[in-house]
């Protein structure tokens, strides 16, 4: 049997460690560090997340702003706010949940948020910087799933490290930050011709995709790291990832539960992106 990789546990370690550092660096520079939050209509997945960032925001011992905007909400409205945020010393970081409704170009306001805010790392700018190794921060779900592998104690540097999915948002650089680890990666997608062979070889696979339990004990490597990004419902409607759990755990080496794998990790490592974002902002 796989051993579980307790996302939760991890995550509590991470807020606790940001904890501390921010009450010194409060204590040394009189800043304290400060999240936006922007909410637009009123989706239930986004407000629960929401919810939770608030939460990690006032354990950790940050400022939590809150804008919940209606649903009719222009996208000149909105980038409005984005620069008045742009322009608030108060303000380290700036989230804006996605998705936003139909009317409004996710990619016209990721752009207009500044980089040196932009705690969630997906301006091109900060895309540029992941893609050359470079960068002040890093997408928080793909930098949360390193501080997995790295928990297991598996090195990446020479093993074959396979990625399921090639969104923005975690595939892609999810694969450039298991390259920098010196992993040899191979992104897989919709399109590739044999997923079960590609799945077969990796010490290390990362499946994002969004389709429930897909990937079954047969396409895994006996001993591998699995980690599941997926977030779906069963034919029962009970929570379940993207890896079949109950088959997969039986030959994998490490796997990620879901829920309490991947998902606390992600707003474990937004509150570390504002933390560095206050301390950029404080050393200016």
């Amino acid at each position: 049997m796989a051993e579980i990789i307790d996302g939760k546990k991890i995550s509590a370690q991470i807020r606790g460690s940001i904890k501390e550092e921010t009450a010194r660096f409060i204590a040394e520079t009189g800043v304290t560090p400060g999240l936006a939050v922007i909410l637009v209509g009123s989706d239930p997945a986004s407000q629960i997340y929401v919810r939770n960032k608030k939460k990690a925001c006032e354990e950790v011992g940050f400022k939590s702003f809150e804008y919940l905007m209606p649903e009719s909400t222009t996208e000149e409205e909105l980038k409005e706010l984005v620069n008045k945020l742009n322009h608030t010393s108060e303000v380290h970081g700036i989230l804006c949940q996605l998705p936003l409704p139909k009317h409004i170009s996710e990619k016209a306001v990721i752009e207009s948020i500044s980089p040196m805010k932009d705690v969630d790392a997906f301006h091109p700018a900060n895309v540029g910087r992941i893609m050359t190794g470079d960068y002040n921060f890093l997408p928080c779900t793909p930098a949360g799933i390193m501080e997995l592998i790295k928990s297991t104690g598996v090195e990446i540097a020479g093993k074959k490290c396979v990625v399921v999915g090639r969104s923005n948002i975690v595939g892609k650089p999810m694969a450039m930050l298991l390259l920098h680890a010196n992993g040899t990666v191979t992104m897989c997608h919709s399109k590739t011709a044999d997923l079960k062979k590609e799945c077969l070889e990796a010490d290390i696979l990362v499946v994002a995709t969004g389709k429930a339990k897909m990937i079954k004990a047969d396409m895994v490597k006996p001993g591998a790291v699995v980690i599941d990004v997926g977030m779906d419902r069963d034919e029962n409607g009970k929570l379940c990832g993207d890896v079949d759990f109950d088959e997969v755990s039986k030959v994998a080496g490490y796997i990620t539960p879901v829920p309490g794998g991947v998902g606390p990790m992600t707003i474990a490592m937004l509150m570390r992106n504002t933390y560095t974002a206050a301390k950029i902002a404080a050393s200016r």
